[in-house]
């Protein structure tokens, strides 16, 4: 009896140890799960990490336009997916952003990419300072433009962002960051790229883009990368100042605004200046930019018919915005834009001041907030007529 007894006990140990095993096989082989900017994966033996995000905005604008009956707008402004990690190494990192909403792939013509693709970038970053980086994603360009479009104090960027910034653009960009607290610092950003925007295969390339971008940090660096962000919505203890200047030269460009735009029948030269500044402190915040393209003979002329023609958008324009962030999370937001044409092409575009307010309301930071906005642009014309043009705007942004 006893022998029977020793007996089933070994059995149950036994199983019990076996099952325990298996299971540790199993839960080893099961991948890593970390929850922060997105939904993270990370491999059992840590050779590979996939970080996972979203983001979605929603709006809805009535529109008032000079001899225009009045209309709304109802849609998905953007949509998108964003993955990151890395691969093999942390120091070997990959991002990936892809975008699905109309207006950020655009109008579908027969023979033309889909333009779903926004960022395909490898970085390698062998220590703190340096950061080098190959493939597709914004070029180190004007501030509002470097920070993502669901950071935004208002709904968009300012028109003069939609006219002389340098988008995103395929090639080769190497960082030198120096970011310290509480104690000066800087960050010099290069890049060598293609010029001609993302996804071009439309021809063979026969020119290059140069941007070199120089930032400064008087006071050391912003709270949790606060330029990365508009508003203080972190409460700067102290002030905290960036002022950063660009200088983009950008090789036989094919496009009306170089990386962006419609073709141009002739490819020119372009040059861009680009200068930011950026105060926070106390939920107070303001910046401010200013943006300058020039090239030789910016309107071309289609060969096959002379009444025909496309110019680069030459001139330059001028941001002041300025917030605050009450304790409540609600934000009040002004901004200020003049764009002026240079005198080549003025008899082609308007003279332009626009004057936006906008109240936000933080629910989990930039991730999820509630923007208000109403516009006003007042046009004027080189045959001295004018027209006022303004829209009411409600938007929705949400992301992790």
């Amino acid at each position: 009896m006893n022998k029977l007894i020793i007996a089933l006990c070994l059995f149950c140990f036994c199983t019990i140890t076996n099952a325990q095993d298996n299971n540790d096989i199993k839960l080893s082989a099961l991948p890593y799960y970390s929850y922060g900017k997105g939904l993270g994966i990370t491999s059992p033996d840590s050779i590979f990490k996939l970080n996972i995000r979203f983001r979605m905005q929603n709006r809805l604008t009535y529109l008032n336009n000079e001899d225009e009956d009045p209309a709304y707008e109802a849609m998905i402004r953007r949509l998108r997916l964003r993955f990151d990690g890395y691969v093999g190494d942390p120091k070997i990192i990959y991002v990936i952003q892809l975008s699905f909403s109309p207006n950020d792939v655009g109008a579908i013509e027969d023979g033309e990419n889909l333009n779903i693709i926004r960022d395909a970038i490898v970085f390698y970053r062998p220590d703190n300072h340096w950061n080098i980086g190959f493939g597709q994603t914004k070029l180190p360009g004007n501030r509002q433009r470097i920070n993502s479009s669901g950071a935004l104090q208002l709904t968009d960027r300012s028109i003069n962002n939609a006219r002389f910034n340098i988008d995103r653009d395929f090639g080769l960009q190497v960082y030198y960051l120096n970011e310290l607290q509480n104690q000066f610092s800087y960050n010099v950003k290069t890049a060598i790229s293609t010029g001609e925007g993302r996804n071009w295969t439309k021809d063979p390339d026969n020119g290059l883009a140069f941007t070199g971008r120089l930032e400064l940090f008087p006071f050391g660096a912003f709270k949790n990368n606060g330029t990365l962000f508009e508003g203080d919505i972190k409460r700067e203890a102290t002030p905290k100042l960036m002022l950063s200047g660009v200088y983009h030269y950008n090789e036989k460009a094919r496009r009306t605004r170089g990386t962006l735009g419609d073709d141009l029948f002739e490819q020119r030269d372009m040059q861009s200046v680009l200068l930011d500044a950026i105060l926070k402190y106390n939920g107070w915040a303001f910046q401010t930019a200013y943006m300058n393209r020039t090239t030789n003979n910016p309107i071309t002329v289609n060969p096959e018919d002379n009444t025909d023609t496309r110019y680069v958008f030459v001139g330059h324009g001028f941001d002041a915005q300025l917030s605050y962030v009450f304790e409540n999370n609600y934000e009040l937001i002004g901004r200020y834009s003049y764009q002026k044409p240079h005198e080549d092409i003025e008899a082609l575009t308007p003279q332009t001041n626009q004057y936006s307010l906008g109240v936000t309301k933080y629910i989990w930071e930039h991730a999820l907030k509630l923007q208000a906005e109403v516009t006003n642009s007042d046009l004027s014309y080189f045959d001295s007529s004018s027209a006022n043009n303004w829209y009411l705007r409600f938007q929705v942004e949400i992301g992790i």
